[in-house]
């Protein structure tokens, strides 16, 4: 689609725009942005082989922000109807122009983006919203007796297929429009187990891509049906073992999840500019070993943190956080990066037109290094293996963390050995990103339904290679 057909589907001409942009700057503001979504979301969902919900819904309106000197005025409306969007603009200048207008604004400018092409990372070969529940309930189905059928100690099964498209044009006072159509598809599955002394467990696995119906594939249905009951066996035996001070194994994958909470969201730069980072006054310093490059990427095919723009229309592009062991760049949106006098990384995302943009994470993760994974456990005399966590704690500034451990097993002269479960890990990422001695070879990229809840929902992803944290603390039996 061109941007003829952008400004078509919201109803306003370039003309519109400017004007809008004009009376947002009406009262003396450095910088305005207006943003256009109309979003479609889809879900249908299956408790034990019967459909227990589903239904559609539309998002539409449009959002504006005004900076002015240190503040900034937003505001938005379910409606493009001209005197709607002319009522918002005035608004977002008129809290802009008052003391209570909310975050700095600085001298905005292009001058420095190297890359004003959007990319294609992304597409939808078949829009998923044509296809109605008439198709998409046999795959449903599948996924649902996959589960049911695959261990005779399934009790209960939910599966889920949900999945959005977003049509977004973006225009701002710098330099002009820019658009985005956004897929995403879900599929989500979960059991419930029983054994035979009564004791249960519970599993879940999801895939979500940038992708349309093209993305509901038997195999991939399958694929998730069977991480559901991967690893029962286990959860079954597992024991609660020692706890205290010992070195840490982080499976591929999940194990992302570490390097996005404790470590990623202490490199968004609006933590940065208001000094409440560790790595507030680490720029270009080395900050863990130079076999760790750390990378915020927006580039990866039909992955569901990926942007082919922000939405604040800038690029979207791998950016180094940290490479070969020095702290090289923070995740800038275009406050922070005007602040900085640096370019914007493209990493100012929006929940949708209702709120204003900050910076926020993509596709999160640590790039390979030179170790196998075996060679990393057998370094290991006593220690754990962990690969998938739940509930999470972390003090962002601080980056003190703790997670709770649902898989891994005991490290035992440097074998693998006894499953455990119901542990903590206990740490501070910054301290642990430093503490890491050994970098996998088997980078893994988790491609479940991550979503991040910093002030706002976004969508992202995570992964890591298989590494080896020098200690952390590990909650178990005294």
């Amino acid at each position: 689609m061109d941007k003829t057909a952008y400004l078509e589907h919201f109803k306003v001409t370039e003309e519109n725009l400017r004007e809008l942009t004009g009376l947002a700057l009406s009262k003396g503001g450095d910088f305005a942005d207006l943003y256009f979504e109309h979003t479609v979301y889809n879900e249908l969902s299956m408790r034990d082989g019967q459909v227990n919900s589903g239904g559609s819904h539309i998002d539409y309106g449009m959002g504006i922000r005004v900076l002015k000197g240190e503040k900034t005025g937003y505001a938005y409306t379910e409606s493009t109807e001209w005197e709607d969007m002319r009522r918002a603009a005035l608004n977002a200048a008129m809290i802009a122009d008052s003391p209570s207008g909310t975050e700095p604004g600085y001298a905005y400018s292009d001058g420095l983006l190297k890359n004003r092409i959007p990319g294609k990372h992304y597409w939808s070969v078949a829009r998923i919203e044509e296809y109605g529940a008439a198709k998409r309930l046999p795959l449903l189905k599948r996924l649902g007796d996959r589960v049911a059928e695959s261990d005779g100690r399934v009790i209960k099964v939910q599966a889920k297929i949900a999945d959005s498209f977003s049509m977004i044009m973006m225009y701002n006072s710098i330099d002009g429009l820019s658009f985005d159509s956004r897929p995403l598809t879900s599929v989500t599955a979960a059991g419930i187990f029983k054994d035979g002394a009564g004791n249960t467990e519970t599993n879940s696995a999801s895939r979500s891509f940038r992708m349309g119906f093209d993305l509901l594939s038997a195999k991939l249905i399958d694929e998730v049906a069977a991480d559901v009951t991967k690893g029962i066996d286990e959860r079954f035996a597992a024991i609660r073992p020692k706890g205290g001070e010992m070195p840490v194994v982080m499976g591929a994958g999940g194990s992302g999840i570490l390097l996005h909470e404790a470590i990623g969201h202490a490199f968004e730069a609006d933590f940065i500019r208001k000094k409440q980072s560790v790595f507030s006054e680490q720029f270009g310093k080395t900050v863990c070993d130079p076999s760790i490059s750390v990378v915020d990427d927006g580039t990866l095919a039909y992955n569901r943190g990926s942007v082919n723009v922000d939405d604040e229309g800038v690029p979207g592009q791998k950016t180094y956080m940290v490479r070969s062991g020095k702290l090289e760049s923070f995740l800038h949106d275009r406050i922070s990066a005007a602040h900085f006098k640096t370019a914007p990384t493209g990493n100012g995302r929006r929940e949708s037109f209702r709120f204003p943009p900050i910076p926020r994470m993509r596709s999160t993760y640590m790039e390979n290094g030179n170790c196998s994974p075996e060679d990393i456990i057998a370094e290991v005399r006593h220690g754990i293996y962990v690969d998938d966590f739940s509930n999470g704690q972390v003090k962002i500034g601080e980056g003190d963390f703790t997670f709770y451990v649902k898989n891994g097993r005991l490290i035992e002269n440097g074998k693998l050995t006894a499953p455990i479960k119901d542990i903590n890990i206990i740490g501070n990422g910054p301290k642990a990103l430093s503490d890491i001695v050994a970098v996998g070879n088997d980078l893994k990229i988790d491609n479940g339904t991550w979503t991040c809840g910093k002030e706002q929902n976004c969508v992202v992803t995570c992964g890591i290679p298989t590494v080896l944290v020098r200690s952390l603390t590990v909650g178990g039996e005294a």
